[in-house]
């Protein structure tokens, strides 16, 4: 699995980080759904930039101009329900895909909250046989929902390309996903974290950003 760190070059998507971490702004859900989804844009236009493309001539009102055109069809994945506003931010840039989306869960299995196990519920997908895959899961703690996320949308046929998209993504997770994903799976970061602590939390992180994006669960 290849790893892009987009923090390790300086660029407008350190300042949407920032923000998302900053516990004053994160007062605001509008402005931190904003932001997901701003990440969500410009991890999308990064990732055109490594998709195949096709010769195609542009009819203009006064001539005709040499030009291409995306070659794969996309599908965004996207895993309920922190990933919603980062799949919308995509869907901004990456406007003729298709869509799918899976559900998942945390579940704790002891009283401490440091045993946790991530349960699959739901799955709605269209057939990704020689698509580009793109998934996003905008906090990447253990690796686990985005691998079980990956192994539903699988059962929908064999894309030509896969991108797993997260904003922050703790090292363990990283490690763990390396030996988890083939060579042509790429995965796309905003952030890179130290640690991940017994609740499988990323700290310094952000927090529970389903929850900061749409509310505190029940």
């Amino acid at each position: 699995m290849k790893v892009v760190n987009l923090s390790e070059q300086p660029s407008l998507i350190n300042s949407f980080v920032n923000e998302l971490r900053d516990v004053n702004i994160q007062n605001d859900p509008l402005r931190f759904r904003r932001n997901i989804e701003r990440i969500g844009e410009t991890m999308a236009y990064e990732i055109s930039k490594t998709l195949s493309y096709t010769p195609v001539t542009i009819q203009t009102p006064l001539a005709s101009k040499p030009s291409v055109k995306q070659e794969k069809s996309i599908v965004l994945g996207t895993i309920f329900r922190a990933g919603l506003p980062m799949h919308h931010g995509m869907l901004n840039y990456f406007d003729r895909a298709e869509n799918a989306f899976v559900s998942a869960y945390r579940e704790y299995t002891d009283e401490s909250h440091t045993d946790v196990r991530i349960n699959i519920e739901y799955l709605a997908s269209p057939r990704l046989d020689g698509k580009v895959l793109i998934i996003a899961d905008p906090m990447l703690a253990t690796g686990g929902s985005m691998e079980l996320g990956l192994e539903a949308f699988l059962t929908k046929g064999q894309p030509a390309q896969i991108h797993l998209c997260s904003i922050i993504a703790s090292e363990k997770a990283i490690d763990y996903l390396q030996t988890k994903m083939s060579d042509n799976i790429t995965l796309w970061v905003a952030a890179i974290d130290p640690i991940l602590n017994q609740q499988k939390y990323i700290v310094p992180g952000l927090g529970d950003a389903g929850d900061l994006a749409y509310g505190v669960k029940e």
